[in-house]
């Protein structure tokens, strides 16, 4: 949808060169979680001389590996306090099941979660690159794809997390609502609200997109059977993203069981009784933070939490790199950081719960200088290490949690 005639990579040529770029991205991870096996000790979460097995079956990957061989409890443990303890209700089942199918011929699940996320990560980098180049140019689009496989998160794409089988049905999405294939979302918004908590984002998102559509439609015709698509995929969304927490309930007696487990996480951070209501967990842990931890003042804490929050607005309104991404791609990611405010209580996970918003690098890819795209490849790699370093090599205090 770009102004400019420009040459296009075929879809074959593009699948080549973005398994190329995949490939050396995975390289160099692995060479990376190699280095942090052998930097591994006795104080490290994985203890002296970790396997890479062992890092793919690390930290959620347990919970996914339980729900494979386990099953969901439909007695919710409890604590000595009686709260409702850590559980595998937190965890979707799409990304575990397929995992445990893809195990068979392997017979263990870590071979199975290792092969679905880096087939699903592929898969992923390959709908971001055609996402992407609906708006920019061909050479734009493989450097944010290079950027997105060789960032700071880039270890998901090989352990066992639900996030690259996730963000390939995201991207999908999102590219059918670029080119108004609404058909597909159909089938995409049920497999992504059972693979990882997020559809509501989408719901939203949806509703701000109709809303878009709607007020540009003199520019844009907007047919009655494309109104009752947006509206009935927005339903959809939103049904589907209440629906683990009714299934939950269901099975355990207990209508508050998704809630509860979920908030027994947080009690990790801040003991006692936790409570929900929207935006708490981020003005609990500003609280938290800057006040418990970094005995800096609360009220600093709430306006670095006021200013973040317009610094975001700001760059998705009004930076020229952003917007040249497409009101699509902009609308998703304010969507997301709304619903993160919402639900979300912030801690060392939250550089992870920000890979949704990944079609975001191709703003960062837009410039043409060699020196600045090589500048954010080097930052991109040395933010990968340091990432992988503490929370696989250590990953033995409160903020070495990914």
């Amino acid at each position: 949808m770009t102004s400019e005639i420009r040459p296009r990579l075929s879809a074959g040529s593009a699948a080549v060169r973005v398994g190329v770029i995949y490939l050396v991205a995975r390289v160099v991870t692995t060479a990376f979680l190699l280095l942090a096996a052998e930097l591994s000790g006795f104080d490290s979460r994985f203890g002296p001389e970790p396997t890479l097995a062992d890092f793919v079956l690390g930290w959620d990957a347990q919970w996914y590996w339980l729900v494979a061989e386990v099953g969901y409890p439909i007695e919710l443990p409890l604590t000595d306090s009686g709260a409702v303890a850590e559980n595998a209700w937190a965890f979707m089942p799409l990304y575990p099941q397929l995992a445990k199918i893809v195990a068979l011929p392997f017979g263990t699940f870590a071979a199975g979660a290792f092969v679905v996320s880096i087939v699903a990560g592929y898969a992923a980098s390959l709908v971001l690159f055609h996402l992407l180049r609906s708006r920019i140019d061909d050479t734009a689009a493989l450097w944010a794809v290079t950027f997105f496989v060789a960032g700071p998160l880039a270890a998901l794409f090989q352990v066992g997390y639900a996030e690259t089988l996730y963000l390939l049905w995201l991207f999908l999405a999102l590219w059918c609502v670029v080119h108004r294939r609404y058909v597909w979302l159909y089938g995409l918004i049920p497999v992504m609200g059972f693979t990882r908590p997020g559809v509501l984002a989408f719901a939203l998102f949806l509703g701000l997109f109709g809303i878009w559509r709607w007020f540009t439609r003199r520019r844009e015709p907007l047919p009655a059977r494309e109104i009752v698509h947006i509206v009935a995929l927005g339903l959809l969304a939103a049904v589907v993203g209440f629906a683990w927490q009714a299934i939950a309930g269901l099975l355990t007696g207990d209508s508050g069981a998704y809630l509860a487990t979920e908030l027994a996480w947080r009690r990790n951070w801040i003991p006692g009784e936790a409570v929900f209501f929207p935006f708490e967990g981020f003005l609990s842990a500003t609280a938290f933070w800057f006040g418990a931890v970094w005995h800096l003042p609360v009220e600093l804490g709430y306006i670095v939490l006021g200013a973040s929050v317009l610094a975001v607005a700001a760059v998705l309104l009004f930076v020229p790199q952003v917007k040249r991404l497409g009101v699509e791609v902009r609308l998703w990611s304010a969507s997301y950081v709304v619903y993160l405010l919402l639900v979300f209580f912030p801690q060392s996970s939250l550089f992870r719960l920000l890979v949704p918003l990944s079609p975001l690098w191709g703003a960062l890819a837009l410039p043409r200088s060699n020196v600045w795209r090589g500048g954010v490849l080097v930052a991109c790699l040395v933010g990968q290490w340091w990432w992988i370093y503490n929370m696989y090599a250590l990953g033995n205090v409160i903020w070495q949690v990914p």
